[in-house]
């Protein structure tokens, strides 16, 4: 892939639930962040006040790894994870935002109210991953990062260990890419290399 094509990316968020973890540490386990680029994750977890997540995570990546604060300044070469009870916004490039209401698909964070901010904030810069889990939430949203011109791949759902989510996608919207989970790292490695 062209350069111009790889520089325009500055944020990919990856969002999953039931099952997603294994390809999320793989990912973060091979990913070349650069200069240009953040990576968002966002997955369904419980309140519970206590987070390893972030402590998990910060075991495969020599990049800084945090939990979103509201208003934190989006920095390229970090890791941000979306903390449990609220959902994840942007208010621009340079900004995130936390937002706590209502649950949307019963989740919070929602992947499809991130998703939905990503696409209207970033569209062609995007790129969205949409792993394993349970219910539908991220098939709305990657759909319209793929209407905003971002570049989507979801997690064949043969190879997700709890396939509804992936399956949800492919019947609302064609990504540009459909990977099962020992291809996903590879080929972000590979586009960014």
């Amino acid at each position: 892939m062209a350069q111009d094509r790889v520089i325009k990316y500055k944020l990919i968020a990856v969002g999953g639930s039931a099952g997603s973890l294994e390809v999320i540490l793989k990912i973060v386990g091979v990913l070349p962040l650069n200069e240009d680029v953040a990576l968002l994750i966002i997955v369904h977890r419980k309140n519970d006040g206590e987070s390893i997540l972030a402590d998990l995570i910060s075991t495969r990546t020599k990049f800084v790894v945090k939990e979103i604060e509201d208003k934190e300044t989006i920095l390229s070469g970090h890791v941000y994870i979306a903390p449990a009870d609220y959902h994840v916004l942007f208010e621009n490039e340079k900004m995130f935002s936390l937002d706590s209401s209502e649950k949307v698909n019963h989740s919070r964070p929602s992947i499809d109210v991130s998703f939905e901010s990503l696409a209207e904030v970033f569209g062609e810069n995007a790129i969205a991953i949409l792993l394993s889990g349970a219910n539908a939430d991220g098939a709305h949203g990657i759909s319209k990062i793929k209407q905003a011109g971002g570049f989507t791949i979801v997690q064949d759902p043969e190879s997700a260990e709890v396939d509804f989510m992936p399956q949800q996608a492919l019947e609302q919207m064609k990504p540009d890419k459909i990977l099962n989970s020992a291809e996903i790292a590879g080929f972000l490695q590979q586009l960014f290399q």
